[in-house]
């Protein structure tokens, strides 16, 4: 038997050690593919749940975007309409009886048929034959077309939402009214058309003649208040903080305690703004003012932890050559940390707005949450809000409301997308100019 030489004896050793290294980078290498496949897969699946939320909210929302009409001739009977005072007539009832007339159907003596035809009509009906007499005394007497949107449950019909195989007793539709609407379809009395009222209307108990114009002008106007006031005294806070404030035990609590808001949930800030700027200040309810307040508040912590951590990324020696310069402390804070820091604060501003649009829980608390018919002209008038808006339709009882709801949160995300892209173009010009 032979011994081993001691070169072999190395040898074998370095080859176990060589060995031993490649299974390990081929460890490391495995570990390596696998974190990157479960990255893959994580990206995979956000986007699978992202897709599937918004192909549900517009198969939802999508109907809402157009609308049906029902366009009929209406003799303007002299003994029905009052001249003085045409509101007061009833055209949805002689739109009904003409209509039954001309197909020949008899109507009881409790007027049951008429009331059904007159179901099928929206109440805008009034409102459009009201202002065509006032502007055109002479129709009366005449035979003149009227078109205005159909009821909301004729339109859900038409739509498919209301299906006929229903049990009657099970649906608001009776068979004699869909029968007359498949009439009308078949006349071509109805036809459908882009829902423009869904963008120049405001909200309404009728769902056929809601809107969000007032609920975007509201957000509009409360974010305006929002910037104005929560990205100075959020971007001031911070540089205060990073490049001025000395470190103590007071800057330390205040830095604690701007962490923790950070946190606070948000109805917290409802409550806040309820007793703070409603109850003790006066100031008006629902109000974008008070609202913009609240979101203010709200969007504050972040926006300052943001700004101080665009500051931080500042190289040191930016600072350092500025002073050995000769320029004073506020000089190099912002004539050269500010600017380079920019980009960052932008995209705090983003992040602290794009929160603000989002919520509803403080909305609700200072009163957002009513209706408000109207379109809001000033910061100190009740204004209802996208957010709250979506809230209000999405309990209301009519089923018409639900494909609003989703059409309006189509807009709000839209609006968002809007707000987002109009702040990355002015970061990316701060990039581009720094």
């Amino acid at each position: 038997m032979t011994d081993a030489t001691p070169d072999q004896i190395d040898g074998a050793a370095a080859k176990g050690r060589l060995e031993r290294l490649r299974a390990g980078l081929k460890r490391r290498h495995a570990k390596e593919a696998r974190f990157k496949w479960a990255g893959r897969l994580a990206i995979a699946a956000a986007m699978i749940f992202l897709a599937v939320l918004l192909v549900r909210i517009v198969e939802q929302g999508h109907t809402a975007f157009y609308a049906h009409t029902v366009t009929l001739p209406v003799y303007m009977d002299p003994a029905r309409i009052d001249r003085a005072y045409p509101q007061g007539s009833n055209f949805e009832q002689l739109a009904a009886e003409q209509q039954l007339s001309r197909w020949g159907i008899a109507d009881d003596a409790a007027g049951r048929a008429s009331s059904e035809m007159k179901g099928l009509f929206s109440s805008e009906m009034k409102f459009v034959a009201a202002e065509l007499v006032a502007k055109r005394p002479e129709v009366i007497g005449e035979t003149v077309p009227l078109a205005a949107p159909l009821s909301d449950d004729a339109d859900l019909y038409l739509k498919g939402e209301i299906s006929k195989e229903t049990p009657e007793d099970q649906r608001r539709l009776t068979d004699r009214q869909i029968a007359w609407l498949d009439r009308m379809q078949a006349e071509r009395l109805v036809g459908s058309h882009f829902n423009t009222a869904l963008f120049t209307n405001g909200d309404s108990t009728q769902p056929e003649l809601a809107g969000v114009l007032g609920a975007v002008v509201g957000s509009a106007l409360m974010l305006m208040v929002t910037a104005l006031i929560a990205i100075p005294l959020g971007v001031g806070a911070a540089i205060w903080l990073e490049e001025f404030a000395p470190k103590n035990r007071l800057t330390d609590i205040i830095e604690i305690n701007i962490n923790n808001l950070a946190a606070v949930p948000s109805i917290v800030y409802g409550l806040l703004g309820l007793a703070l700027f409603i109850n003790w200040m006066h100031l008006p309810r629902a109000s974008p003012i008070v609202g913009g307040l609240v979101l203010a508040l709200m969007a504050l912590p972040t926006l300052v932890i943001a700004t101080r951590s665009a500051l931080k990324a500042v190289p040191p020696s930016i600072r350092e050559a500025a002073l050995a310069m000769g320029a004073s402390k506020t000089q190099t804070v912002f004539s050269h940390v500010l600017p380079l820091a920019m980009p960052g604060v932008m995209t705090g501003a983003i992040i602290s707005m794009a929160h603000a649009l989002g919520e509803t829980a403080p909305l609700l608390l200072i009163g957002m949450v009513s209706f408000v018919p109207g379109v809001p002209h000033a910061i100190d008038q009740p204004v209802g809000a996208l957010p709250s808006l979506i809230y209000i339709w999405e309990n209301a009882s009519e089923r018409a409301f639900h494909e609003r709801t989703a059409a309006a949160i189509i807009v709000l995300l839209v609006f968002m997308i809007i707000m987002n892209a109009a702040a990355i173009i002015l970061r990316r010009r701060f990039e581009r100019r720094w």
